[in-house]
């Protein structure tokens, strides 16, 4: 999957992009980690309760530069990407989504597009 400006997870509407405003320290106090390669990783579950390790797994890569990024909901190994918007027995993870998106907006690391 390459970086792109505007991103979204599979299924959403919604596209996001990187706050002009954000930075590096900006993404650490956000629970970014910096990855070898230079480029910012979270990786947040999406399960009922946090103590789980069987549901989705939010995953986004902001590049080093601070402009592009990717993101996707994968399964709980992270390997396989997965469409949490398909049905409707996925709105709890639907719903976390949302709230953590919307948390990061407000602490102005994305903002929608």
């Amino acid at each position: 999957m390459a970086f792109k400006e505007k991103a979204t997870v599979e299924g959403c509407t919604v596209f996001y992009k990187v706050n002009e405003q954000a930075k590096k320290y900006t993404l650490k106090d956000n629970g970014f980690t910096e990855t070898n390669s230079g480029n910012f990783q979270l990786i947040r579950p999406l399960d009922a309760t946090p103590q789980s390790k069987e549901g989705f797994k939010l995953k986004i890569t902001i590049a080093e530069d601070l402009k592009t990024l990717k993101m996707s909901v994968t399964t709980a190994n992270g390997l396989k990407a997965m469409n949490i918007f398909k049905s409707d027995s996925h709105a709890m993870s639907q719903e976390k989504f949302y709230f953590l998106m919307d948390g990061m907006i407000s602490r102005g690391v994305f903002e929608k597009a």
